[in-house]
């Protein structure tokens, strides 16, 4: 009883894959179908089209490529009926118009701004840096403050002053 329980749940279930199959008139409406679905987008799916999509609105949209098709209608006019209906979200590439504007800007617009930063950066690493000149009463607080580190750390600050020129430059 175990063994043939057993048997039962490991034996292969038989599969019915489904697969719309359809009949064109000629081998030119069958292109235009092949064609029309691998290029226009399930917007259920989001980033599949109509041909590898398993949606049942998917199934419509095959089933409404098929009927306009076999109605005459040329590939533009089944394109302009799906985004009638759709929106131009089913279009792999949407047309220029005020609503897709950023669509076609906006990689451009990062690219622009990527080199303007990468040229600002880049200027701004090749700055020489000159000598500064201190003010008189900069060279005396100078002095002073380096002095009064010489006291409490011995030497090192002595000679860190005295690297101050006359002309009240730093070396």
């Amino acid at each position: 009883m175990v063994l043939g329980g057993t048997a039962l749940l490991t034996a292969p279930a038989p599969v019915s894959a489904f697969t719309d199959v359809y009949d064109f008139e000629s081998a030119q409406q069958e292109k235009d179908f092949q064609e029309l679905t691998a290029t226009l987008r399930c917007p259920k799916c989001q980033n599949n089209n109509i041909a590898d999509s398993n949606a049942a609105l998917a199934l419509d949209m095959r089933q409404k490529t098929y009927e306009l098709l076999q109605e005459g209608k040329s590939k533009q006019d089944v394109v302009d009926y799906m985004i009638a209906r759709y929106g131009n979200f089913v279009t792999y590439n949407p047309p220029v118009m005020a609503s897709t504007l950023i669509l076609w800007l906006g990689p451009l617009f990062f690219i622009v701004a990527g080199f303007t930063v990468l040229v600002m950066r880049s200027r701004k690493g090749n700055q020489k840096v000159t000598d500064t000149e201190l003010e008189v009463d900069e060279q005396a607080r100078l002095k002073a403050l380096m002095s009064e580190m010489g006291s409490e750390m011995g030497t090192e600050a002595d000679e860190s002053a005295q690297q101050v020129n006359q002309d009240g430059k730093v070396k």
